[in-house]
């Protein structure tokens, strides 16, 4: 008597951009470490024949991002097997609509479908009741997964193999340790749909800080959880065996990560000592640069990029979002420190706190670019995200929220604000992008760069990525890529799909002029770029400029960061 074969598909969903169609690209730019969890995971249950001697488990791995879902072909393989699960996995709340049309088609196949993420973890965990979406998932018969799966995916597994799924597994009370536990891998077939074959993982979770806008510390806690420096050189020799050595360590927050020295002492010792090349992208916050060690050791680790939670320079909006750690006098002192080791930084910046209007953000936008030595800013609309304390109290109060979740992608407005018209705030969010990368500024970042002994070519690149994608391709560089991919079939449930006439030779034009922009705006960035290495003058300025007397208190007004913190 042969194996009972089990077949499971990892399906990690993209989202609808405004026109409805799903946002893919030939490469996208961010890996997805919840794939990366669960199909390690996955692969050590079947490896370990954990449900039973006789169950093959067989494990298929897909992320919409960069791949077109073979819809077909996972319904045949599951019928012709004895039995499957489709598991849509690190769905946050922007991408469940198109989760709910990918899971309707399985459904409708009879196919079972369990969903998991931040937007189902992140209601249950923060919500009295089931949201309208989730109970409508339930009614469709999905299997609602809210919590991590470390420990918990083998239980899943047997119930779907048995028929005898669950509506709810529920493990947000239940958070599990990251020791010894199987660390996230995706094979190189998959890797290398990244833009630099770069890989994910996390090497922690949870954050101590409690912004309020934040879902991470009602997701995943304010305890910091971390992999033993063991786990992750493993995880790390398991890519480089497949050619990856670039990563992207998914950590919220990897300063406040408790085991954040070792891991780094580890990863160092392989570089120095071993010859082994690797590169790593890491988040942390804006005290970072306070904790011994921590930015001279990321260097020798060698991350190259850095993204920072700056969020604000208004000391009032950083107290009412509950950010009381960013001290807004030691942001200079902070960008200097990675400057110094050569790390390019980024940093996100939130519009639409209570104090914001469109006069008083471009003025901070303008005091940003005088003041501090970021070299990448990216803008977010402030959004009440389901699963943080903001979405909770406005559901409380019953202030007005868009039901649409699509719409919760950081990029569009989706509740009131106390001055703005949503019309403004929408309006603003674009405007910030061409304030703050306008030539005058793209060339003193070159400057900038130049003077810090950073190849002015590394932020070409990057400015392409950023800045062209918003404009050109209206998305957010987070879901960015190369070549944007549009499936004519591939729409939102109730807008046409246009028919082979219409879609094929818009589609050719759009590819067309989009190439044609694209060449056009890296010739304006390569004759910024010249002009700057011809330059060979020294270069300073203001944000170039040690801040003096960084232990006196934070500034009210975000203007006042000239010179010594005066």
């Amino acid at each position: 008597m042969g194996d009972c074969r089990f077949v499971i598909e990892l399906l990690k969903p993209s989202h609808y951009d405004d026109d409805g169609y799903v946002i893919q690209w030939w490469k996208s730019w961010i890996p997805s470490n919840s794939l990366a969890c669960l199909y390690g995971i996955a692969t050590d249950i079947a490896a370990r024949r954990a449900l039973g001697p006789d169950v093959a488990i067989e494990i298929h791995a897909y992320d919409e991002c960069h791949t077109v879902i073979p819809i077909r072909r996972i319904i045949h393989r599951i019928r012709a097997a004895d039995a499957g699960l489709v598991c849509l996995v690190g769905v946050q709340s922007n991408q469940f609509p198109r989760a709910m049309a990918l899971a309707a088609l399985f459904r409708q196949a009879g196919i079972a479908v369990a969903i998991g993420g931040f937007h189902v973890s992140g209601c249950l965990a923060m919500l009295p009741r089931l949201p309208a979406d989730l109970d409508e998932a339930r009614q469709l018969g999905l299997t609602l997964f809210a919590g991590e799966a470390e420990g918990r995916l083998e239980g899943l597994f047997a119930d779907a193999l048995a028929g005898q799924l669950k509506p709810i597994y529920n493990y947000m009370d239940d958070l599990p340790g990251l020791q010894q536990r199987v660390t996230p891998f995706l094979p190189i077939d998959i890797v290398r749909r990244y833009g630099e074959t770069i890989g994910a993982f996390d090497a922690g979770r949870g954050c101590p800080f409690q912004c309020s806008f934040c879902t991470i510390i009602n997701v995943q806690g304010r305890k910091s959880r971390w992999r033993d420096a063991d786990d992750v050189e493993r995880l790390v020799r398991a890519n480089l065996a497949q050619g990856v050595f670039r990563f992207f360590i998914t950590d919220d927050n990897f300063a406040r990560n408790r085991n954040w020295e070792a891991i780094f002492d580890r990863l160092i010792r392989m570089r120095e000592s071993e010859g082994l090349r690797l590169q790593f992208i890491i988040q942390v916050d804006t005290l970072c640069h306070r904790i011994p060690k921590f930015v001279d050791k990321a260097a020798r680790a060698e991350c190259k990029r850095v993204f920072i939670g700056l969020e604000n320079i208004n000391p009032d909006n950083l107290l009412q979002a509950k950010k009381k750690q960013n001290r807004v006098h030691e942001y200079r002192e902070m960008f200097l420190a990675w400057r110094a080791r050569q790390v390019i930084t980024y940093a996100g910046y939130i519009l639409g706190f209570p104090g914001d209007t469109p006069e008083r953000i471009a003025q901070d936008i303008k005091t940003v670019q005088r003041e501090l030595p970021v070299d990448l800013l990216e803008f977010f609309i402030l959004t009440p995200l389901p699963g943080s304390a903001d979405h909770q109290k406005l559901d409380a109060t019953g202030v007005w929220m868009d039901p649409d979740m699509n719409k919760y992608d950081l990029e569009h407005v989706t509740t009131t604000h106390s001055v703005m018209t949503a019309q403004q705030w929408q309006q603003v969010y674009h405007q910030a992008w061409d304030l703050y990368y306008s030539e005058q500024h793209i060339e003193t970042i070159f400057r900038r760069a130049k003077a810090s002994g950073i190849k002015p070519v590394r932020l070409l690149n990057h400015i392409l990525q950023f800045y062209f994608t918003f404009i050109q391709e209206n998305v957010h560089p987070s879901q960015g890529g190369y070549f944007r991919r549009k499936i004519r079939r591939s729409r939102r449930p109730g807008l046409p799909v246009a028919s082979p006439v219409m879609f094929y030779p818009r589609r050719v034009r759009e590819i067309v002029v989009t190439h044609a922009k694209l060449a056009a705006f890296y010739l304006y960035l390569h004759r910024i770029r010249r002009r700057v290495e011809r330059d060979e003058k020294p270069y300073t300025d203001p944000a170039l400029t040690p801040v003096a007397g960084t232990s006196s208190p934070p500034q009210r007004e975000p203007a006042r960061l000239t010179g010594a913190a005066a």
